[in-house]
């Protein structure tokens, strides 16, 4: 079983950064596959990065050049830095993790930005 615990969201304004962190615990080894999405009130979620073996790195449209998904060497912590935020980047912000083809969610931080 793996637990995922996101942290580092809040409130800024426009052109702000923030750094999100997604931590996995349990009885397990290094995560290969993590990834975060978004969901703002009344729309559907949204893929905005991944990481994949080998540090492969994927984004979604809305994100690219602004934000950067990297993991930690042991391979259970991922971050998400979130540069030149807007208005449209506020949502929840939710971890997730492929571990031996299941798939865990975290509960989500709140990412809020104000213009």
């Amino acid at each position: 079983q793996v637990q995922l615990v996101e942290s580092g969201g809040g409130l800024v304004q426009a052109g702000g950064s923030l750094r999100l962190s997604c931590r996995a615990s349990g009885t397990i080894l290094s995560i290969n596959h993590m990834a975060w999405y978004r969901q703002a009130p009344g729309n559907q979620r949204e893929f905005v990065a991944r990481i994949g073996p080998g540090g492969y790195t994927d984004y979604g449209d809305s994100v690219k050049g602004r934000f950067t998904i990297s993991r930690d060497n042991a391979g259970k912590t991922s971050y998400l830095q979130m540069n030149s935020l807007n208005p449209d980047d506020t949502a929840l912000y939710s971890c997730r993790a492929v571990y031996y083809g299941r798939d865990f969610w975290g509960q989500g931080t709140q990412v809020t930005v104000s213009s």
